[in-house]
């Protein structure tokens, strides 16, 4: 199903019809502040793993980052000891980042790779805000990629439709994504590390 959703006031009826889907371990595809994004909820273990498959990711170790709504539900799953680290989440967030930091044993564990870190999102975009803050939990989050060599990402949500139907139960047709993906700041170390400048300029 294709389901117009407006950013600038999310339909909180459509918004519960996406939540259902996510709480019944379905996969969705949806907007965020950077691009078009396909996920599911933490807890959809059998999604998971197709989604990975479908990304030619290792579904025992898959490289996908969790999105949550605020501080707060991130520290339920994370250990961010350092202070250094919680200041430079709390300058940057929301807004289009991942940021790879240590996670603890709420995540499920074939999400878990060997170095226990994990991606974190809190994306700058109504929409996906508003799945999480109703569905109470983070949801796993990959970006949507084009088979197009030239354009890196697919920005119109009927063409992520068409070709993602199959696979997914819901693509929230938010408007056009953007083309450039999230800056990707490594957080484990003693010294912050951008593995991948994207769209986010990093506020040190």
């Amino acid at each position: 199903m294709l389901l117009r959703i407006y950013p600038e006031n999310p339909d909180p009826g459509r918004i519960r019809k996406v939540v259902e889907v996510l709480d019944k371990g379905g996969i969705i595809i949806y907007p965020t502040d950077t691009v078009y994004a396909i996920g599911c909820d933490i807890k959809a273990n059998k999604s998971i793993e197709l989604i990975a498959r479908m990304k030619g990711l290792d579904p025992r170790n898959p490289d996908m980052s969790l999105i949550f709504h605020d501080m707060s539900q991130l520290s339920e799953y994370t250990i961010i000891r350092d202070n250094s680290v919680f200041k430079l989440l709390k300058r940057n967030l929301p807004g289009p980042f991942t940021f790879i930091v240590q996670a603890n044993n709420q995540i499920p564990k074939m999400f878990k790779n060997k170095k226990k870190t994990v991606g974190i999102r809190i994306p700058d975009h109504s929409i996906v805000m508003e799945l999480v803050r109703e569905l109470g939990r983070p949801i796993i989050t990959t970006s949507i990629h084009d088979p197009d060599e030239v354009i890196e990402y697919t920005t119109d949500p009927e063409l992520i439709y068409e070709k993602y139907n199959d696979v997914a139960e819901i693509v929230i047709d938010g408007g056009y994504g953007r083309n450039e993906a999230s800056t990707v700041v490594d957080c484990t170390t003693d010294e912050f590390t951008i593995l991948r400048q994207g769209l986010g300029i990093l506020e040190l």
